[in-house]
């Protein structure tokens, strides 16, 4: 699998940086995001580096569906019943901040928005 040694998800990948963990398999791992955005955010990865959704083709694309067919999982498994979000940053202009393909899956009551 492709690794790039100066990526931070490439590193929490090879056990070099702690994450919490919430799964792994041969080809992904999901673990909460250090800055969450609500109750429960969860990561998912490839643990092939890609940099970003515009490196995709047609060959990762059972890749990309198994990370979506994930996040209602995880999000399930951690108590979330009314609903989630999943987002995928992609480049400078589409808010993307680490250069390691990732979907964000959100979820959980979020008191600060009115109701």
């Amino acid at each position: 699998m492709s690794h790039d040694p100066n990526c931070i998800f490439c590193k929490i990948i090879a056990g070099q940086i702690p994450s919490k963990k919430v799964y792994e398999d041969a080809d992904l791992l999901a673990f909460h995001d250090i800055h969450p955005w609500a109750p429960v955010h969860v990561l998912i990865i490839p643990k092939l580096h890609l940099a970003s959704m515009a490196d995709l083709t047609d060959e990762h694309a059972p890749l990309l569906g198994k990370m979506s067919v994930l996040a209602p999982k995880l999000m399930k498994e951690l108590g979330v019943n009314n609903g989630f979000r999943t987002v995928v940053n992609t480049g400078p202009d589409g808010g993307q901040e680490v250069y390691h393909l990732h979907m964000h899956a959100m979820g959980g009551p979020r008191p600060w928005l009115k109701g």
